[in-house]
């Protein structure tokens, strides 16, 4: 596990902020959202479990998850405990999540946007979040991947 270089947090819009509740019902309900799926860590200080609506990456086989507002508190506690649930449908699956160095990360993050960047609407929305466009170079991957911490993930047992 790495620890964060110059990762900040970033105001999450207000449009996620609504969003997320109902999103959230209809991932726990077991309706297929694209990339996203719930994210359940243990608290870092409560040991209380939170669940959260996240999308990941499929890179190559493997999935990563960055956090698009940078420092959540999603981010300290996965960090905190290393392991989490995800699910996916209605299967859920035990996950350790090992932090990226943002030299690592950001190969994975252009991989993993530069198909986003192209879907209508929602694709400009998203990539904007990492200060990532079309004309965005391996330069501009690495600096978002700085201020955006990322996370391996591979299924336990």
């Amino acid at each position: 596990m790495t620890t964060p270089q110059a990762t900040v947090s970033h105001p999450i819009p207000s449009i996620v902020t609504r969003l997320n509740p109902i999103v959230r019902r209809l991932l726990a309900l077991g309706v297929p959202m694209g990339p996203n799926v719930l994210l359940t860590v243990r608290g870092r200080k409560s040991g209380k479990a939170y669940t959260f609506p996240v999308a990941t990456l499929d890179v190559d086989g493997r999935e990563y998850l960055f956090s698009p507002f940078g420092e959540v508190q999603w981010v300290h506690n996965l960090r905190a405990s290393g392991e989490a649930i995800i699910r996916r449908g209605r299967h859920d699956r035990s996950v350790r999540a090992t932090e990226l160095a943002p030299q690592d990360a950001a190969p994975f993050l252009e991989a993993g946007l530069k198909p986003v960047i192209g879907m209508p609407i929602f694709g400009s929305i998203i990539a904007g979040w990492y200060g990532i466009d079309r004309r965005s170079t391996a330069e501009d991957y690495l600096e978002s991947a700085r201020r955006h911490p990322a996370f391996a993930l591979t299924e336990i047992g």
